[in-house]
């Protein structure tokens, strides 16, 4: 192997790396003098094993091989890189041109297709015209990092009309609100709404306190809202302090109030009417100073008129509501969003994902969400979790994406990927490497390839994993 990278440079781009793989050392050397100029790192590789190595090891913009070769053919070699990261641009070389290998080698995903011999100046002009692409997906990832910092919100990512129109009605109404409905479809985000006009309230120092209301036994609303005293119902050993009082001078969110009990809405009107509670058992009111975010995914109007829910309440908590849109009505959001997510459970999970393929951003653009961005979190969660390569590829999506037929009635199971612990993530590498080399019959170098990683690191892991 030898290497030509370039004098050192101030320009902004980074280098871009080419990786040429061919038998014949004297068209290696050709190639890489032709070639080399500024902005460009050149590796070569006379054995085709060699050169996928420093694929895996480099992850380069571009590769150049041979098509016949001993060893690996330029189509095996092609398979290969294509498999690490379809974003890689192939270009296949050969003295056996066939219309019928260039077909074959497009449809696989060469870029493309040269003669032998190869003019020079057109052969980097190619080049060129990959170096500039490269250039200008750097660009659009640096840009599309810009734009993501410049449409956080809090704890919110959003720059389309909807997201906007949102986040100004909450800067608007947090300074002020003492009550608020915040509406939406399940899994679209309106506990980090909740969270937002909680931080940008005069409350803000206080605590914020979550209630879903959808998991808590009827029976037990009451003295989970307002607490209870002493010996006030079986199993009442000591006095309690509800959620209300937990939160005087805070906030507290109940979230899904939709599936509060009769009863316990009517006290809890009385509550937000008199800025006072009552705990189960006790006549002693005790005052509270409470900002109250309420959230629900349900027809609140077409409950009322089920008799499911109370009007009074209604009116009482919607004084103020803010809607948070569904993520098929904001699709302008939705790069960002998987920039979001990439980025957190890259750090995670501590792999570098540098991005997604374009078939799996094609993938992910035509599914219509129905679990919101819970939805996309969990999709992401786990393509990240199961992707070999730094480029998360359609196999590393779930499988009611990839085969969207097979499914067609399929409502996804949403698990939330580990947000602390790593050690799942630990397991799986283990079991993988484990498997590669069982596999490969304790060879390492092919366990590595299968791998698509380096040698070297595939010993690191060994070794952290207690394999070597």
């Amino acid at each position: 192997m030898t290497s030509t990278p370039p004098p050192a440079t101030t320009s902004m781009p980074k280098n871009v790396v080419l990786v040429i793989i061919d038998d014949n050392t004297g068209s290696l050397e050709l190639l890489s003098t032709a070639l080399a100029h500024e902005g460009l790192s050149i590796f070569t590789a006379s054995d085709p094993e060699e050169g996928l190595d420093i694929v895996f090891r480099e992850h380069p913009q571009i590769v150049i091989t041979d098509l016949v070769m001993p060893g690996l053919s330029g189509l095996e070699v092609l398979d290969r890189v294509i498999d690490f990261d379809p974003a890689i641009d192939v270009v296949l070389m050969t003295a056996h041109y066939t219309s019928e290998s260039a077909v074959d080698a497009i449809r696989k995903g060469a870029s493309d297709y040269l003669n032998k011999p190869v003019s020079i100046s057109a052969l980097r002009e190619r080049v060129n015209r990959l170096v500039e692409e490269a250039h200008r997906r750097q660009r659009a990832s640096e840009l599309e990092n810009q734009m993501l910092a410049n449409a956080r919100f809090e704890d919110m990512v959003g720059r389309s009309p909807a997201m906007l129109e949102m986040f100004s009605r909450i800067r608007r109404v947090a300074p002020h609100f003492r009550t608020v409905l915040v509406t939406g479809e399940t899994g679209t985000g309106k506990e980090l709404a909740a969270k937002a006009l909680h931080s940008l309230s005069p409350v803000s120092n206080g605590r914020f306190v979550v209630l879903n209301c959808s998991a808590v036994v009827e029976t037990l609303f009451e003295s989970e809202l307002f607490g209870h005293v002493r010996g006030s119902f079986t199993g009442a050993t000591q006095d309690k302090m509800g959620l209300f009082e937990y939160a005087d001078r805070g906030t507290i969110f109940l979230d899904e109030i939709g599936d509060m009990p009769l009863g316990t809405q009517a006290k809890l009107l009385r509550t937000l009417q008199n800025q006072e509670v009552l705990r189960v058992g006790s006549l002693t009111p005790r005052r509270v100073d409470v900002h109250v975010i309420a959230a629900t995914h349900r027809d609140l109007r077409g409950a009322i008129s089920d008799k499911l829910f109370r009007e009074d309440l209604y009116y009482r908590l919607s004084m103020v509501e803010v809607h948070v849109p569904a993520l098929k009505d904001r699709p302008e959001d939705l790069p960002l969003l998987i920039r979001f997510f990439l980025d957190r459970f890259s750090s995670q999970f501590r792999k570098e994902i540098r991005g997604l393929t374009q078939r799996a951003h094609i993938v992910l653009a035509r599914h219509n969400w129905p679990g919101n961005v819970r939805e996309l979190e969990n999709v992401l969660g786990h393509a990240c979790m199961m992707a070999q390569a730094s480029t998360v590829d359609v196999q590393d999506l779930p499988e009611y994406l990839r085969f969207p037929a097979r499914h067609p009635q399929a409502a996804p199971t949403l698990v939330t990927a580990p947000a602390t612990d790593s050690e799942t993530f630990e397991e799986h590498e283990k079991h993988l490497i484990a498997e590669a080399l069982s596999r490969a019959n304790g060879n390492q170098s092919q366990a590595a390839r299968a791998l698509r990683i380096g040698r070297d690191a595939l010993r690191y892991k060994m070794r952290k994993h207690g394999l070597l």
